[in-house]
């Protein structure tokens, strides 16, 4: 049983909620960004909803957890709400939170996860859970900066209120973990793009899963592709967790759009991320309609360009097949250097294999 108890966190203070938080829970429920991501969320949100928070909130703490209103030391004004599930097995907590439109972008989120987290530990508890879907990206940030180690993603774990099974991260929080804040190793664009003026480098979003898709079942793709191309259901998968492979330091997945027009003429990426050794692996592809224009070369020295600015990383590497003499030339052109060969390591459709030319870009000096 946790006491009710105030928590003083710096600039926040958090209380158990009250009938006087009534019309600011009513007006910090009924914003579309609150709603996409709380499901069970009613929409729209009434002062009787409010009610029954109310009274939710008193069933938690009676039965072991504890909900809090987060309010401005200062002021007193509400800017969200936080809060512990009862304990499930194993005496394990799980953190839920939420901040009003007019709080967001002040590290409220963070702040108060982090103290509930550590006055719950003061308490005794062993172990807290922390779940987020993997487009919720304001969460994930909350996340990493409190203090939570990712275990594992949970695939289709809900349903989203138009019924599309969603995929959530899930991480925990140990008392004797240090809950040290997570660096982002690989910085979101500024300005949310990449552009030289003739191509134009963007976030891969669900509405480019159709063109991706195509992309990747285009022939002259497959060719060189070592796994199958899958489904529009994966190939969709595949552009939501952009925003959480890149939050997390996995990879950099793009969109490669004709400037002129903002048509899909391609994909680029940067996979095998290495922080140790400063190291990640370029891949592209381009649609046929779009190529013999260097729109690829351009993008290959946006992205390196990029990645040799605004991250840590010292190493570029790339592989081709021996035969694929079109993308050595993009390499080429943009500056890679042939390093070495690895012998029959790409498995092909006819049951061959084909050499692997590595090529290397060096961070410069």
């Amino acid at each position: 049983m946790l006491p009710r108890e105030v928590i003083s966190a710096g600039s926040l203070i958090l209380r158990p909620p009250s009938r006087d938080d009534l019309g600011a829970i009513v007006r910090a429920s009924s914003d579309a960004e609150t709603a996409r991501f709380l499901y069970l969320l009613p929409v729209p949100y009434t002062r009787e909803d409010a009610e029954s928070y109310l009274e939710m909130a008193e069933r938690r703490w009676a039965e072991g957890g504890a909900e809090f209103s987060v309010t401005d030391a200062a002021t007193g004004r509400y800017l969200g709400a936080a809060g512990l599930r009862a304990p499930g097995p194993g005496d394990t907590l799980e953190i839920g939170y939420r901040v009003a439109e007019w709080a967001r972008g002040k590290g409220v989120a963070t702040a108060a996860a982090r103290a509930v987290s550590e006055w719950a530990f003061d308490k005794g508890a062993r172990r807290i859970e922390l779940r987020a879907e993997v487009e919720n990206l304001a969460s994930l940030r909350v996340a990493y900066a409190a203090g939570y180690l990712q275990e594992g993603v949970e695939r289709e774990r809900r349903h989203t209120r138009d019924g599309r099974p969603a995929d959530f991260v899930a991480f925990a929080r140990l008392a004797s973990d240090p809950g040290e804040a997570a660096p982002q190793y690989l910085p979101f664009l500024e300005g949310g793009e990449l552009s030289d003026g003739v191509v134009r480098l963007a976030p891969m979003a669900p509405a480019d899963a159709p063109d991706f898709h195509g992309l990747m079942r285009e022939p002259s793709v497959t060719r060189w592709m070592m796994a199958p191309a899958g489904t529009i259901e994966s190939s969709e998968r595949r552009c939501r967790y952009t925003g959480y492979w890149w939050l997390s330091g996995q990879r950099v997945e793009l969109s490669v759009r004709d400037a002129a027009t903002d048509a899909f003429a391609g994909h680029i990426q940067l996979t095998q991320v290495a922080p140790l050794i400063g190291q990640a692996m370029l891949g592209y592809s381009l649609m046929p309609a779009f190529r013999g224009r260097g729109l690829i070369s351009r993008a290959v020295r946006l992205l390196t360009d990029w990645a040799f600015t605004k991250t840590a990383l010292h190493r570029i590497v790339a592989g081709t097949d021996v035969t694929n003499e079109v993308s050595q030339g993009v390499l080429e052109r943009a500056g890679f250097s042939r390093e070495g060969v690895h012998r029959e390591l790409f498995p092909r459709p006819d049951g061959t294999r084909g050499d692997d030319v590595e090529w290397l870009l060096l961070r410069p000096h």
